[in-house]
């Protein structure tokens, strides 16, 4: 496929190694080559199994990214040069710069290992490490972005002698040439901070406020929800972020940040926030320097460490350089009425903070009239004045999908642009199809077309509604956006995708409404009308209330793996249709029966994307939760396989212990097996009731003979499982965990 921008040059020799499983990070590999001559260097872009180790020690620069597959184990096309690299011969690389970019899921224990070694390595072997290892979760493409250019400039300042100058590191040997794709907007310098041009001040520059929750019951994620919901007000754009496996170097680059958080058992941070707290905490945190922020702690006056993860983070905040601009509020169980306050005063005050982080205390009193109404808008001839929703230039960085049915290749192409920040995705796309290759297919339509609908930065979103600027994550430099088709679906060119499919599955499930007779009541106007209570209107509603069936179809994990699985969309109509009190006894019997067919919502055993997608939300995750619960009571786990999941439960319920899946975990030989006699995990083990009903032991040897069980686990955690909603029902069975 084409590359729209990047044009090489002669330069310093930069070998860029990619260990890919999936292609994530070739893709990465392939992004960093095109920038790479902007900072005079020349890349060669290599798989791990087109090179030796003798090519790794004639250069000067290195650049890794390698993702971790399985348990720790180094990706198919890296293995071979592992090997050899883990051997006595391997050769000394004093001289060589390098940098590792490590890709993997935190769900894993040997999170991102394969990077680890590469990094561990080459540092072994006498290398000197420029840029320090970056350990990317899935949603890698932003932390990427940022460590890749950090990179590049670093390898800029390796001169050709190997002698690293640490003053021309971000320098570019030349300027992007950035391709205009329309005309420049109006100066975007800051404009003045004074009442009279408040609106100017609170649509210029970055106005992301991002809130950070650490919760352990769920209140400190609702207040985060309420309190980015509510931002909006003031003129700043809410983004919530679980602190569960986020980079704390992405939290550095932000400008305005709250951070709700509850303390757990003796003044403990809450479970999804350890990680990056002991990141945060650690010697080699990065500096916060023009960040504006607040805290709001949760916690209980009957402990003795009361609201201390919220102190910590506060205290921690300051200390890295950060600026506090709302004291930090304790709250007790009791806590909506103070937290009610804190949000107010916190928005008022981070929204009167620039992107430089300076307060602008002659505009507090402004922001506040105009959010309790005391602003009038009421300039115009008519009473009324329209906002100014325009925004000044932003670069953005588009990497397309391409697809060519013709030719049966795919691949992506760039565009470096300059864009007016107000331009809504689909615009820029409609611009490089007019004005640079007009064979770019997509699909046009109304804002809010759900067959528009992309997938960006791993996000399904309507680009008709969705302006550039409110893509961008508050870093510096370019926005980086990944565009690709909707998931779940066949490509038919580039971003077009075939609906057909999804149709046919909706007639299948014959979704139509066969209403029971019920009583009536007369209006005022003497019309009968069938009644409804408001909440069960309100439920029927939050759960119809969503971007259209093409979008909920794609927020699923399940569908591109199984084609007769009839989808999301489906499930949720026919729950809707069973939930709605208007739907005969006949046709609620219909549907449970087809909700606990193998082909619905059974098949969907990971509820947690939809929640993750902007365009599905919680809602639409509890409702289709909801559907699930409804048809396991229906089937009754029945068949063997169900028997072995309740038994299960029942004894991971009664022994509290969920481990014993992996031998040497919890036996060390024969005396280990006996010590557990009494606790239910051997009890288990003899019985043979297991997650998929398999044998427990599969190898004798590796259970008597020290070292018990040692590198091995029971294969049956690993082979196919037909009715696999059933091993998930086992977690939800006991802490609802997935």
């Amino acid at each position: 496929m084409r590359a729209g921008v990047v044009t090489m040059s002669e330069g310093l020799p930069l070998l860029i190694l990619f260990g890919s499983q999936s292609g994530n990070s070739e893709d990465l590999a392939v992004t960093a080559s095109k920038l790479s001559s902007k900072y005079g260097l020349t890349p060669i872009s290599k798989g791990m199994d087109e090179i030796t180790l003798a090519d790794i020690s004639s250069n000067q620069r290195i650049l890794i990214f390698c993702s971790t597959w399985g348990e720790g184990e180094m990706p198919d096309n890296a293995e071979d040069l592992w090997q050899a690299a883990s051997s006595d011969a391997a050769p000394s690389l004093e001289g060589c710069h390098f940098a590792v970019c490590g890709l993997g899921d935190t769900s894993y224990d040997l999170f991102c290992q394969s990077g680890k070694d590469w990094d561990s390595w080459f540092e072994k072997q006498g290398a000197n490490r420029l840029v320090a290892r970056l350990d990317c979760d899935v949603e890698y493409e932003d932390p990427a972005a940022a460590f890749t250019l950090e990179a590049l400039s670093k390898f800029a300042a390796v001169n050709s002698s190997g002698v690293f100058e640490e003053d021309k590191v971000g320098v570019p040997s030349s300027e992007p040439e950035l391709e205009t794709l329309e005309e420049s907007a109006s100066d975007t310098s800051a404009p003045p901070a004074d009442s009279g041009d408040l609106g100017a001040f609170l649509s210029a520059g970055d106005r992301t406020l991002n809130v950070f929750f650490g919760s352990q019951s769920g209140n400190s994620e609702e207040l985060a929800a309420k309190l980015a919901k509510n931002a909006s007000q003031y003129g700043m754009e809410g983004v919530v972020h679980d602190m569960d496996g986020f980079d704390i170097n992405s939290m550095a680059s932000m400008k305005r940040v709250a951070i709700v958080c509850s303390t757990w058992g003796e003044g403990e941070m809450p479970d999804n926030a350890e990680a990056l707290w002991q990141a945060a905490a650690s010697d080699d945190a990065p500096r916060m320097d023009g960040m504006s922020f607040s805290v709001l702690a949760l916690g209980d006056t009957s402990y003795e460490l009361f609201c201390q993860s919220g102190k910590d983070w506060d205290k921690r905040l300051e200390e890295l350089g950060a600026n506090r601009v709302v004291n930090r509020v304790d709250c007790d169980v009791d806590y909506e009425a103070p937290a009610a306050i804190w949000a107010e005063e916190a928005l008022t005050m981070l929204s009167a903070t620039d992107d430089s982080g300076n307060l602008h205390e002659e505009l507090i009193d402004a922001i506040r009239d105009l959010v309790s109404g005391g602003v009038s808008a009421a300039e115009g001839e008519d009473g009324f004045t329209l906002p100014d929703l325009s925004a000044g230039e932003v670069e953005v960085q588009l990497s397309v999908f391409r697809y060519d049915p013709h030719e049966r290749t795919s691949g992506t192409d760039t565009w470096l642009c300059s864009l007016n920040g107000h331009t809504t995705l689909l615009g820029a796309l409609r611009s490089i199809q007019r004005t640079h290759d007009g064979s770019l297919c997509f699909t046009d339509g109304a804002p809010h077309d759900p067959c528009t609908a992309l997938l960006v930065n791993g996000r399904v979103t309507l680009p008709g509604s969705t302006r550039i600027d409110r893509l961008s994550n508050g870093r510096p430099g370019p926005v980086m956006l990944t565009i690709e088709p909707l998931p779940g679906y066949d490509v038919l060119r580039d971003l077009c995708v075939d609906f057909d499919g999804l149709l046919k599955k909706r007639e299948i499930a014959s979704i139509w409404h066969v209403s029971r007779t019920r009583e009536a009541v007369k209006s005022e106007q003497g019309i009968a009308i069938g009644p409804m209570e408001p909440f069960k209107a309100a439920e029927l509603h939050s759960m119809s209330n969503h971007a259209g069936p093409q979008v909920i179809h794609s927020c699923s994990d399940a569908v591109a793996y199984a084609d007769s699985y009839l989808g999301p969309s489906v499930c949720l109509d026919l729950w809707v249709r069973r939930c709605d009190p208007r739907t005969s006894d006949k046709r609620i019997s219909a549907i449970d029966a087809t909700l606990a067919g193998a082909d619905t919502i059974l098949a969907e055993t990971d509820m947690a994307p939809f929640g993750r997608q902007p365009l599905a939300g919680r809602d639409i995750q509890a409702a289709l939760s909801s559907a699930r619960t409804r048809a396991l009571e229906v089937n009754g786990f029945n068949g063997r396989h169900g028997k072995h999941v309740w038994w299960y439960a029942w004894t991971l319920k009664s022994s509290g212990k969920v481990n014993d899946t992996v031998l040497y975990r919890q036996v060390l030989g024969p005396l280990g097996l006996l010590s557990n006699l009494s606790s239910g995990v051997t009890a288990r083990m003899v019985t043979g009731f297991t997650r998929t009903g398999g044998k427990m032991v599969n190898d004798i040897l590796a259970l008597v003979a020290p070292p018990a069980g040692l590198g091995k686990m029971p294969r049956q955690f690993n082979k196919r499982v037909d009715k696999h909603h059933e091993v998930v029902s086992i977690f939800n069975s006991l802490d609802r965990r997935f």
